[in-house]
């Protein structure tokens, strides 16, 4: 039976399942993720009102009449539009463009109507249906346009497009014409999680959806990046215009390229309430001076029609991220080589080192520039923390203070640390510190290389420690339990880290270990 998966028509076996299909085209898919089904093309077509006729001059949009005197005309229409692909311009006057013709089976008559500028007719030229001609109106006329005896054969309007329109000759062509796909036109767009499901003859699946990225906004495109986890994006907020992506809500970003809002558009809210909260648009939005580009959707906007809250899309850039941190420079090195970039290494060469700094930061600047400077670590110095559940304010903390938020290797320093007292402590950020409230205190003692952050209860809230012996009394950062909140445990060797002095960067990541 035939369908077509991410847009690409194939034959597979009666009763195959979408698992059976993603595995024999091998169609990007990340498990967990959900898939977009379609019964098919007429079923998604029969809720379409507006037609994008492209031609070698331009494109032109037309909106179908929704009246039931046009009904039998725009039944023909949605046929048979498809016909009109590749043909010429038949002819152009001052008052109207013809293309076709094409067969139907319309039924000519010979009254005189008078038509109005923008206007779409089905024309039976020659009293023929062997001759149907689309008629677009360029201005007011009255005229025999031999028209089937169904609301003067008009079915549509000219809505976009009047120069491109005005701009046609004989010489030109149709080259494609395209549904335009609102959300209010995907009724029968359904996200599916259940790979189990069995596909029938026509039925369309969409698996993942791609993107290009602004090369104007280059930091805020690294944000939109970093929300990419495991190759896949969890939404936040759905609504009839947008769909909301906010886990990394409130970091802010500077104001970049600033674009219209189409369908398509993604933007990160750069400024007011909601700062840090990223944006795909279902329907076109006014523009905002608070919003920055950071790209559009190139494949897959079913999947964004089609997903709700808490379910995860699989998203795929056509220009990944450079992001070198926390790979050895060999696989660095690698990495850049396809890309095209130059690998300077500034430090420790060695090739099973671990990258902890790249300059440029950002992708785009990366690929501008041609060239990115790494700075890598021992693996062994590399801190490695397993975070709890239990603390999510505080983890967040942590990473928002030391950019786990966006990055796989973060930077804390050294904030007091004296031999002998068996702690190191971390400086912090009250001013981020205030939301602390207390969570995952300890109970009976603190674990030998357990990291903590002091909570709301003392007037050091923020500070961040590790203890490097057990203790009844007090935690990581010196505090008595209630005023200290348990993030996790360093799952690295950590013993180095009770010698180091005040000021040094300890560069973190966040551990694979399970256990």
């Amino acid at each position: 039976m035939l369908i077509k998966i991410n847009g690409e028509e194939m034959d597979v076996a009666e009763a195959s399942t979408i698992q059976d299909v993603i595995e024999e085209t091998n169609a990007p898919y990340t498990p967990g993720s959900i898939v977009c089904l379609i019964k098919g093309k007429k079923e998604l077509e029969k809720n379409i009102s507006k037609y994008k006729i492209r031609t070698n001059k331009g494109s032109i949009v037309i909106q179908l009449d929704e009246s039931d005197e046009a009904k039998p005309l725009v039944d023909i229409w949605k046929n048979q539009y498809d016909e009109f692909v590749d043909l010429n311009i038949r002819w152009s006057t001052t008052t109207e463009v013809a293309i076709g013709p094409i067969v139907t089976d319309l039924e000519p008559t010979s009254e005189e109507y008078k038509y109005y500028e923008g206007d779409v007719v089905l024309s039976l030229s020659s009293f023929s249906n062997e001759s149907t001609h689309l008629i677009l109106l360029k201005d007011n006329t009255t005229n025999v346009y031999s028209v089937p005896p169904f609301n003067k054969g008009i079915f549509a309007r000219v809505i976009g497009g009047k120069k491109t329109l005005d701009n046609l000759t004989d010489d030109d062509s149709v080259s494609s014409i395209e549904p335009i796909i609102e959300r209010s036109t995907t009724k029968d767009i359904v996200s599916v999680s259940d790979l189990t499901t069995v596909l029938e003859e026509g039925n369309e699946l969409y698996t993942y959806m791609s993107f290009d990225i602004d090369e104007e906004s280059p930091v805020c495109v690294e944000h939109l990046f970093a929300l990419i986890k495991d190759g896949k994006m969890k939404v936040s907020y759905e609504s009839e215009s947008f769909l909301g992506f906010y886990e990394l809500a409130s970091l802010e970003k500077p104001k970049e390229h600033v674009t219209k809002r189409n369908r398509g558009t993604i933007t990160v809210r750069s400024d007011g309430v909601g700062v840090g909260k990223l944006f795909i648009y279902r329907e076109n939005r006014v523009l905002s001076p608070n919003h920055t580009t950071v790209g559009n959707v190139v494949k897959g906007m079913e999947l964004i029609d089609a997903a709700k809250e808490n379910e995860f899309i699989t998203v795929k850039a056509e220009q990944g991220r450079l992001m070198l941190l926390n790979k050895t420079q060999a696989e660095a090195t690698e990495m850049l080589s396809a890309a095209g970039v130059e690998h300077m290494i500034d430090g420790l060469v060695d090739d099973n080192a671990i990258i902890v700094e790249q300059t440029p930061q950002h992708t785009i600047d990366i690929l501008k520039e041609g060239k990115v400077i790494t700075k890598a670590i021992n693996k062994d110095d590399l801190c490695t923390i397993k975070f709890t559940d239990n603390a999510p304010r505080s983890v967040r903390y942590f990473k928002l203070l030391s950019g786990l938020l966006e990055n796989p290797v973060g930077q804390i320093k050294i904030h007091f640390a004296v031999p002998g007292m068996h702690i190191v402590i971390f400086e912090g950020d009250k001013k981020a510190a205030k939301g602390l409230v207390p969570e995952n205190n300890p109970v009976d003692k603190v674990i030998r290389g357990q990291i903590g952050i002091t909570n709301m209860a003392s007037k050091s809230a923020g500070l961040i420690g590790i203890r490097f012996e057990d203790n009844s009394d007090f935690g990581p950062t010196a505090e008595t339990f209630d005023a200290t909140n348990i993030i996790g445990d360093i799952t690295s060797d950590y013993d180095y880290l009770e010698n180091l002095k005040e000021g040094v960067v300890v560069y973190v990541a966040e551990s694979n270990n399970e256990s």
